[in-house]
């Protein structure tokens, strides 16, 4: 631990500190004393089987839930009202009732671009994930991978630090997840620190450089994804990986 508070860049959100991490709902502790520290560069996949835990962990990162118990500290926070820093998108993106370069400007614009910046920046966003063609149709009528991609060129436009993806190919054809995946590469091979969810373990081989484990609310076992796909340090993660627990 000291070596990594050393290493700690000042100004920057990254590494992101969870001690003893808890988060119940009555009397069911979802997230179970979790610490851990997520740090930048390395592409951090959570995996688990279903009521696990995972996308509650990430929703807490995040900041959209607060936990019961223990503390999560950003490096740098970021400041009230200032540009965020970090980003989420969800299994289901939501998009406003604008064309496709309307919602990307629309959170520039938020963000605090100026006015004569945020069509250029947009256009690129939208080029960077295939979308240029589409720039000024109706962002509700694309398909549900376009739609994904759209709210990916947003998070391209704002270039945050850290991106956290709750299952962002869940029901999408090859085709598609093949899309959304080189462009959470590109983002990661941009500088953005990628922390995501997913039940694929081929997209795991594909896109992670760690695994978190998750069971039951507690993180079992933290490992290089290559080494947790083929030996798994914990008997919960060989169950998981041999089927034996419910996806």
């Amino acid at each position: 631990m000291t070596g990594e508070m050393e290493m700690r860049v000042p100004g920057t959100l990254l590494p992101l500190r969870l001690d003893g991490v808890t988060f119940s709902v009555g009397a069911r502790a979802i997230i179970r004393g979790v610490t851990t520290t997520l740090e930048a560069g390395s592409r951090t996949l959570i995996l688990g089987s279903n009521g696990a835990g995972k996308s509650v962990l990430l929703r807490l990162c995040h900041g959209l839930l607060q936990p019961t118990d223990g503390v999560i500290a950003w490096n740098s926070p970021e400041l009230p009202g200032g540009p965020r820093r970090q980003a989420m998108v969800f299994q289901r993106p939501v998009l406003l009732r604008r064309s496709a370069i309307g919602n990307v400007t629309y959170a520039l614009r938020l963000a605090g671009v100026a006015a004569v910046q945020r069509e250029e920046r947009a256009l690129e966003a939208l080029r960077v994930v295939g979308l240029e063609a589409y720039a000024h149709r109706p962002a509700r009528v694309l398909s549900g991978g376009e739609q994904q991609r759209l709210a990916l060129a947003r998070i391209w436009a704002l270039h945050p630090e850290v991106l956290f993806l709750d299952e962002p190919t869940a029901n999408l054809d090859p085709g598609a997840t093949h899309e959304i995946e080189r462009v959470i590469a590109a983002l990661h091979a941009a500088g953005t620190k990628i922390v995501m969810v997913t039940h694929n373990l081929g997209q795991a081989r594909r896109l992670g450089d760690e695994v978190l484990f998750l069971h039951e609310g507690r993180l079992v076992e933290r490992t290089p994804a290559e080494r947790f796909l083929k030996r798994p340090d914990s008997v919960e993660a060989a169950r998981f990986l041999e089927g034996e627990l419910p996806w």
